[in-house]
């Protein structure tokens, strides 16, 4: 196995998507902890299959940022649904899509808490960059979608 390969793989145990895995009742409180899972590779069409499988177990299914991991990270994940009137009204899709392709200065992606899914998309579409352009931009059109109105 080749060591870009090794690494795109040891990356990708390290960095995926985010579950909360287990709660610790001990002393009455509650602590969530995040099980690191493996990305499951899914077709690159459907922009909201993929917002489900890959985004929603933090940022929700309503893109509000309370998903069932949230509450088990550092640093809370944006509320989606508010990008476009953060932006003066416009949908910033260009950030979003550096966003997804971690080519952004957001301080959570990339880190160990939100996977930079780039990186992720290039290795579940086997290095194929024309797959992974189509995911970033349908999934960058889901979330536009999800806009407050």
């Amino acid at each position: 196995m080749s060591m870009k390969k090794m690494i795109v793989m040891f990356t990708a145990l390290i960095v995926f998507t985010c579950t909360v895995a287990a709660q610790d009742q001990t002393q009455g409180q509650t602590e969530k902890t995040i099980k690191h899972v493996p990305v499951k590779p899914m077709s690159a069409v459907p922009g909201k299959g993929m917002y489900t499988a890959y985004c929603a177990v933090c940022h929700g299914t309503d893109g509000k940022g309370g998903g069932p991991a949230a509450s088990a990270l550092k640093i809370p994940p944006t509320d989606l649904t508010l990008l476009s009137k953060n932006n003066g009204g416009k949908y910033p899709s260009l950030k979003v899509a550096a966003s997804i392709r971690n080519e952004s200065e957001l301080p959570a992606h990339g880190s160990k808490e939100m996977p930079v899914w780039g990186t992720l998309f290039w290795s579940v579409s086997s290095g194929h960059e024309s797959e992974v352009q189509q995911r970033v931009v349908n999934l960058t059109k889901y979330i536009e979608s999800l806009q407050a109105k």
